[in-house]
């Protein structure tokens, strides 16, 4: 998550239940079925990678599209397909980004897309859910699984949309995608946390 969606979050936790319901959100709010879009500005895909077994490193991509069709009643109907811009990418280092984009690595301009499509939706627990699907990166396709959790709903107070939330968390070997420079040098698995908000279509 970004620090200002991790601190808004961490707010909610902390206010008591009056102003939180000022907010719009909560996890008790009745979600209507229906079709949901990606609302770009507050979703985030963020990628960690081992750096030469010092530390790990971070990177984000913003400005995702896609559509959540979603039924409370029944999780295994639900479908989500969601993509991500390659361009995109930003690791605050712009010559890092340049590389990342570049055809030793993701190839932006060849596979301009990430692109990821649930094939099977089960929930795990009042909140949470496993979502398997394909992840399509790099001219690639992988069956992934991410585990996810609801964070809330409610109408947004400033747009006055419908909203909901959720995180997930999930991990790939970016060698599966023919991502290999480096390796392993720099880590083969990438971690991937997920931080989306979906507003009611119609």
């Amino acid at each position: 998550m970004t620090k200002t969606i991790a601190l808004a979050l961490l707010g909610a936790a902390l206010i008591p239940g009056a102003a939180q319901a000022q907010m719009g959100g909560s996890p008790a709010t009745p979600v209507p079925a229906g079709t949901y879009k990606v609302e770009s500005h507050h979703t985030l895909a963020i990628f960690s990678i081992n750096h030469m077994g010092f530390n790990d490193f971070y990177g984000v991509i913003p400005s995702a599209t896609g559509t959540l069709t979603l039924d409370p009643a029944n999780a295994a109907a639900d479908k989500l397909d969601v993509t991500l811009p390659v361009s995109a990418i930003s690791t605050t280092n712009s010559v890092l980004d340049g590389e990342l984009k570049d055809p030793t690595w993701l190839d932006a301009a060849k596979y301009p897309e990430i692109h990821f499509t649930a094939t099977k939706v089960t929930q795990t627990g009042a909140h949470t859910a496993h979502i398997d699907g394909n992840l399509t990166l790099h001219g690639v396709t992988k069956a992934i699984a991410l585990d996810a959790t609801f964070g809330g709903a409610g109408t947004n107070p400033m747009s006055k949309a419908f909203t909901i939330g959720f995180s997930a968390t999930g991990s790939i070997k970016r060698s599966e995608f023919g991502v290999t420079k480096y390796v392993p040098l720099i880590g083969d698995d990438v971690k991937l946390t997920i931080t989306a908000a979906f507003e009611k279509q119609g």
